[in-house]
């Protein structure tokens, strides 16, 4: 049995994830905190209270990324970055993201309890990072806050995307008091992301830590497919132009690429589906298919999109239909900083902790950082593999082990200025 503790940096991990929780919270034990909704403001509320009350500097960029800096080399010193993002998938769970800011935050207070106490001579500052819009459910691309502060994206492409009720970043950000006006920090000198490992691997290995050492590529694709509205009654099924009909082809397809391939050297989706006039009695004239087709191995996922483009050419001409891609982001596979993956089988090692090596599947905004400055994802396990999910849920002790690991990390990056 786990006892939560009532004292010392876990009992004040698992009370300020308790707050966390609060905001957005459903029936089913989960979160309804998607980017820019009301319960996404409150949470940032919730941020931004605790800083402050600790005497650490906000920032907010004018994409909404917030960053709690914690000065304790001097501003002349380097930084130390730490994060996640606290917005959530539409009924989500409580960790996901949500997890990695609380544990930077209880780990920047443990060691600024070190440097009080004369047991730490910081050669580095210490930031607090929560993105903006990581989980790409209302808006896409996904990680938009991430990719906009190491200049990816374009600010006013940030701010324009639209939900699919058509409000804006820029305007959502505005409606709940969060679109910024600072400028934001530097690229730090590292960057160390905690998360819970959102699949089944470290569980089903009898493993309480794992490190992200690459990531997978995907290339994520919006298909809009039109046909041409009528009755359901009258209109001959030979003179339908049945959008949906077209699209479900094309689903079919996206799926049965990855039977092409070895076992689990792909994977592939289509999680979204637009439908109009989406009435039970009019042939369906437009839908739109967020697809999405995942590797570690880019020429894998090169040959699903030409098999792609090819069925659309096909079912398109087949269907008596249009089809015509409008989004098309690709993120390719790549590796995190060995130096940090070295660092944190150090810090786990000195707390006798077996580490498992992993690729991450998912994108983390480490994802974005890792480019520009050392990143990596250290991960514990999710019960189940679930995420995404209210039922998403890790082990409380072994979230207070993921805790334990990044504070020390953090506590020799901030020792050392950096790798």
């Amino acid at each position: 049995m786990n006892i939560t503790p009532t004292s010392g940096p876990h009992a004040s991990f698992h009370a300020l994830l308790s707050g966390f929780s609060r905001f957005g919270a459903t029936a089913a034990g989960g979160i309804h905190r998607p980017e820019g909704t009301p319960a996404n403001g409150e949470a940032r509320q919730f941020m931004a209270d605790w800083l402050k009350q600790r005497g650490y500097r906000l920032v907010v960029d004018r994409i909404g990324n917030m960053f709690g800096i914690v000065d304790f080399a001097g501003p002349d010193a380097p930084m130390i970055m730490t994060g996640s993002h606290i917005d959530s998938q539409p009924n989500g769970g409580c960790l996901d993201g949500t997890y990695g800011v609380v544990a930077g935050c209880v780990a920047a207070e443990t060691i600024a309890a070190d440097i009080r106490a004369g047991r730490l001579a910081p050669k580095a500052n210490l930031c607090i990072a929560a993105w903006t819009n990581e989980e790409g459910a209302r808006w896409q691309p996904s990680t938009l806050g991430s990719g906009t502060y190491v200049g990816d994206f374009k600010l006013d492409y940030a701010l324009a995307r639209r939900d699919g009720d058509g409000v804006s970043v820029r305007d959502a950000l505005s409606e709940i008091g969060w679109l910024g006006e600072d400028e934001a920090p530097a690229l730090p000198s590292a960057y160390v992301e905690l998360h819970v490992e959102c699949g089944p691997v470290l569980e089903r290995r009898n493993l309480r830590f794992g490190i992200f050492k690459r990531w997978w590529g995907c290339r994520k694709i919006e298909l809009r497919v039109d046909g041409a509205p009528s009755h359901t009654g009258p209109t001959l099924m030979s003179e339908r132009r049945d959008a949906l009909l077209a699209a479900a082809q094309i689903i079919t397809a996206v799926r049965s690429f990855v039977d092409l391939v070895p076992k689990d050297v792909m994977h592939s989706s289509v999680g979204r589906i637009e439908v109009s006039p989406n009435s039970p009695n009019v042939v369906p004239s437009r839908v739109r298919l967020f697809i999405e087709l995942r590797s570690a191995d880019e020429k894998v996922i090169d040959d699903a999109y030409a098999r792609l483009e090819a069925k659309i050419a096909e079912t398109a001409a087949a269907t008596q239909t249009q089809m015509e891609i409008e989004r098309d982001e690709y993120r390719r596979p790549g590796r995190f900083s060995d130096s940090l993956a070295a660092l944190a089988e150090d810090a786990a090692r000195d707390m006798a902790i077996d580490v498992l090596a992993l690729d991450t599947i998912p994108a983390h905004d480490a994802v974005r950082l890792a480019p520009f400055t050392p990143s990596i994802v250290i991960a514990v396990p999710s019960i189940g593999g679930l995420c995404h999910t209210p039922l998403e849920r890790t082990d409380p002790a072994d979230l207070a082990l993921g805790l334990d690991v990044l504070t020390n990390m953090l506590r020799t990056l901030v020792t050392k200025g950096g790798v």
